[in-house]
């Protein structure tokens, strides 16, 4: 997607860093007129793990910025032994899979549990920051986007896990961690796979420090109503876009859609139910035959790389991971692939 407004673009070679002039943050506008509805059409599978010896089962739960023409993803590798995070880089989706992958337990982000990261460009410190969960909420920084060793080691937001989260898991897991910017603060966000929606908060010259103690943001009593892999975009004018991943009546992912005039905000319904949601199985056509039932826990493609996550809400796209609905494996041996999903009403 490309931003309505006039942007600035300012690169540097050494850190592949492009920053674009924040609307709505910075003085500029862009509509943020979004639809109420969506329709969207889907290629099919893009990415897929390597036959190579780590021998993963899935790509999934990738974070996407576009720079110049080149995009640059991070996702979590999948194997029944458990996750990592993977880094690539392409400049045409129809020979994304062709890309050299960078396992980043080769970087000093290292061995173990890490999962669902999210990338942006923090201007006040000149770093990039990528997001990730590793039992915590944990991040690691560096200087170039394009450099996959130069990641520093996990530092988490939290000493320890946060008591009401730890009271509130009831067997589900802590996951999904998000973080979006206003002039003034950043919002952590987080979930529970049991219905309910975190956010924590720190102003903007403290962060990454001095998080709060969580809030609920969201929640239902249907757990699967609300359950995992959050975004929080600004879509102009003060106004921000949440996505939630929800699990539907046969078990198949979509996302549903809320709008705020803050990321603390409350939330007002958009898109929000499988018959209608903001991306699902019933307002996806594929290209050919469809090769997923789910659209299952992804992100909208950024050109505005910085950390107020400013998007356009027309013409979207999104990658996302879906897989193949007859196969019966464990969770962790899923074959998930990634796939792209263009919107087709895209015409504020």
């Amino acid at each position: 997607m490309r931003l309505s407004a006039v942007i600035l673009s300012i690169c540097t070679v050494a850190g592949v860093h492009a920053r674009a002039i924040g609307e709505g943050e910075k003085g500029l506008t862009t509509r943020a007129d979004i639809p109420t509805t969506f329709t969207w059409s889907s290629t099919g599978p893009l990415i897929f793990p390597k036959d190579d010896a780590r021998q993963l089962a899935g790509i999934k739960d990738p974070t996407i910025v576009e720079i110049n023409g080149t995009y640059h993803v991070f996702a979590s590798t999948s194997q029944e032994a458990g996750y990592n995070l993977v880094y690539f880089n392409f400049t045409d989706f129809s020979r994304a899979n062709s890309t050299q992958f960078y396992y980043l337990d080769q970087s000093p982000i290292g061995t173990g549990y890490r999962a669902a990261p999210e990338v942006f460009f923090f201007e006040p410190h000149g770093l990039w920051y990528l997001v990730y969960q590793n039992g915590n909420a944990a991040y690691s920084t560096n200087k170039d986007i394009a450099d996959p060793a130069g990641w520093t080691a996990p530092q988490t937001f939290y000493s320890d896990r946060p008591k009401l989260i730890s009271d509130n898991l009831e067997g589900g897991y802590w996951v999904d961690m998000w973080v979006i910017c206003t002039s003034t603060d950043c919002y952590l966000f987080s979930s529970d796979d049991n219905g309910r929606l975190y956010r924590s908060q720190t102003t903007l010259a403290n962060f990454p420090n001095g998080m709060s103690d969580p809030v609920i943001a969201l929640q239902d009593s249907n757990k699967y109503n609300v359950f995992e892999a959050s975004c929080v975009y600004h879509i102009g004018d003060g106004k921000y876009l949440l996505l939630v991943e929800a699990i539907g009546q046969s078990g198949d992912r979509y996302f549903r859609s809320w709008t705020s005039n803050s990321p603390a905000g409350n939330w007002t319904a958009l898109a929000a139910t499988e018959a209608s949601p903001f991306a699902g199985a019933s307002n996806v056509v594929f290209e050919g035959t469809p090769w997923t039932k789910s659209i299952s826990h992804g992100e909208l493609i950024r050109t505005q790389t910085d950390q107020t996550l400013t998007v356009n809400p027309c013409n979207m796209r999104f990658l996302y991971q879906g897989v193949d609905p007859t196969v019966d494996v464990s969770y962790n041996s899923l074959p998930w692939r990634l796939g792209l999903i263009t919107q087709t009403n895209g015409s504020c």
